[in-house]
C-alpha cells in the first residue's frame, strides 16, 4: 500500500507530462498524431520497459545499486543466442538461450558486487564494455540474419494496435513485479534493504543473496529484450543495447525510484518509459539530430538526481 501511494503524485505528475508533450506535438506537427505512431511507441517502449525492470529492481534494493551493463547484455545475449542457432540449438530454444545468456551475465555482475565487493557502478561500467565490446567482435559489427521465422509474427504482431510483445510480456512482467513489491516478503526486503541496509542485515534478512538474485533478475530482463529485439527485427544487432543503460536509468529515476533505494515502485517507471520513448519517437519524427536526443534524455537524469538529492536532503 505504501508503495502505491508513494507512486500517486509521481504518475499524476508524468501523465500531466505526457500530456503536455503530445499537445506540443499536436501543435508542431499534427500528422505525427496517427495510430501507427502509437503503435511504434510501443513497440521501442517493450525493449526499454523490460530493460528499465531489471534497473528498477538493483536500484530499489540500495547499496549504492546499479547496473550499467544492461545494454550490453541485450546486445551480446542476442549475438550469442543466434550463434547458438547456426551452430544447431533447436529453432524453439532462442527464447530460453537469450533467457539463459541473459541470466548468466546478470549473476556474474551479481558475484563481482556481493562476493568481491566491487563498486556497482564500477562492476557494471567494466562489464558493460566486456559484453558489448564482445558483440561487436564477435559479429565484425555486422547484424546477425536467420531468426526463425516462427517468432517474427509475434515479434511484429499487434492487437488494436497494441503490438504483442508489450501486450504479452513487458505490461505482465510489470504487474507481476509490482505485486511481489507491493505484497510479499521478498519484495518487502528489497524496500528494506534500500532503505536501511544496515538494519536489513541485524533482522536476519540474506542482503547478499538477495542482491545476487535481483542482478540476475536484471540480466534475464534484459535477456527477454534480447529476445524482443530479435523477434522483432528479425536479426541479431550488436549495436541493439546502444544507450539503454542512459535511458532505463532516467526511466528509473523519472519514474520514482529514489537512486538511493528503498523508494518508488513500478508503476512509474512504466510511465515514464512511455514519457521518454514519446518524447524520443516525436523528436525524430521532427527531424532532430539523435545526438540531442541523447542530450535531452542525459539533461532529465540530471533534472532528475538533483531533485532526489535535494528531497533527500530535506528528509
Amino acid at each position: 500500500m505504501t508503495a502505491r501511494l508513494r507512486q500517486s503524485p509521481t504518475l499524476a505528475i508524468l501523465a500531466g507530462l505526457w500530456v503536455l508533450l503530445v499537445a506540443g506535438i499536436a501543435l508542431l506537427s499534427p500528422g505525427i498524431l496517427t495510430a501507427s505512431t502509437l503503435t511504434t511507441i510501443l513497440q521501442f517502449s517493450s525493449i526499454l520497459a523490460l530493460v528499465s525492470l531489471g534497473q528498477a529492481l538493483v536500484i530499489l534494493a540500495g547499496g549504492a545499486g546499479i547496473d550499467l551493463s544492461v545494454g550490453g547484455i541485450v546486445s551480446l545475449a542476442s549475438v550469442l543466442a543466434m550463434m547458438a542457432v547456426s551452430a544447431g540449438l533447436p529453432a524453439t530454444l532462442l527464447p530460453l538461450a537469450c533467457l539463459g545468456i541473459g541470466l548468466a551475465l546478470g549473476l556474474g555482475n551479481g558475484l563481482l558486487v556481493t562476493r568481491l565487493r566491487i563498486l556497482p557502478l564500477i562492476a557494471t561500467l567494466a562489464t558493460f564494455y566486456v559484453f558489448s565490446g564482445s558483440a561487436v567482435a564477435l559479429t565484425g559489427g555486422a547484424a546477425q540474419s536467420g531468426v526463425p521465422a516462427a517468432f517474427t509474427p509475434w515479434g511484429r504482431g499487434a492487437l488494436a494496435g497494441i503490438p504483442l510483445p508489450f501486450l504479452t510480456l513487458a505490461l505482465p512482467l510489470f504487474l507481476v513485479a509490482g505485486v511481489v513489491i507491493s505484497a510479499t516478503s521478498w519484495g518487502r526486503w528489497l524496500v528494506a534493504m534500500g532503505d536501511n541496509e544496515r538494519s536489513a542485515r541485524l533482522v536476519g534478512i540474506p542482503v547478499d543473496r538477495a542482491r545476487l538474485i535481483v542482478y540476475g533478475l536484471s540480466g534475464l530482463a534484459s535477456g527477454a529484450a534480447a529476445f524482443v529485439s530479435l523477434a522483432w527485427l528479425g536479426s541479431a544487432r550488436p549495436n541493439i543495447g546502444q544507450n539503454l543503460e542512459l535511458t532505463s536509468l532516467t526511466a528509473v529515476l523519472l519514474g520514482g525510484v529514489s537512486i538511493f533505494g528503498g523508494r518508488g515502485g513500478v508503476a512509474g517507471v512504466l510511465a515514464a518509459v512511455l514519457l521518454l520513448v514519446t518524447l524520443q519517437t516525436a523528436l525524430l519524427r521532427l527531424n532532430i539530430n539523435t545526438v540531442w536526443q541523447v542530450g535531452i534524455v542525459g539533461a532529465l537524469l540530471v533534472a532528475v538526481l538533483v531533485a532526489d538529492a535535494l528531497t533527500t536532503r530535506r528528509r
